[in-house]
């Protein structure tokens, strides 16, 4: 089965927004950043949605917006809760190869300065490693392709997401 979309899942801080962009460009298709579309069916910042609606409520918002995603050749963003949605996991495997951005907890912890106002959906009580230890399993239990991001730059992560597709594709063919 060819896959059209490469929906890059991984830990907020991951690099799946900046990283996505690149790799939409070089091969040439659309990229959709799911956060921002969320925040734009609620006319509010994700963090705000939090706050408002709470853990399930978003993760609620987040199922219908990616249930509602339909789209080719695209590169696609999620948050990075899309793993605690097997309909909405379903729904993208249909037609996208799942590539995980892996990053060690130190290094999100690092690249997440701004954890109060970023728009991380945590569980009753749960902190960045709870959300870290529970989601890694998720990530590595859905993803198609794994790549290791830990000391790459990002022009290197992205190389080796093309690389990871491009092998698959050739294997489909």
């Amino acid at each position: 089965m060819l896959h059209s979309n490469l929906v890059l899942i991984g830990m907020p801080g991951a690099g799946k927004s900046t990283t996505g962009v690149l790799i939409a460009k070089e091969l040439r298709k659309n990229f959709i950043d799911v956060d921002l579309l969320i925040q734009e069916r609620e006319s509010a910042l994700l963090q705000e949605i939090i706050e408002r609606v709470g853990f399930d409520g978003f993760l609620a918002i987040e199922e219908s917006v990616l249930l509602g995603l339909e789209t080719d050749n695209a590169v696609i963003a999620p948050g990075g809760s899309i793993i605690y949605s097997e309909k909405a996991v379903e729904h993208l495997k249909k037609a996208g190869l799942f590539v995980y951005l892996k990053l060690g907890f130190r290094e999100i912890k690092r690249r997440i300065s701004n954890i109060s106002s970023r728009g991380i959906v945590f569980g009753d009580g749960k902190g960045l490693h709870d959300l870290y230890e529970e989601r890694t399993v998720l990530y590595e239990q859905y993803a198609d392709i794994v790549i290791g991001c830990s000391g790459l730059s990002i022009e290197e992560v992205t190389q080796e997401v093309i690389r990871g597709y491009k092998s698959i594709h050739l294997k489909a063919n």
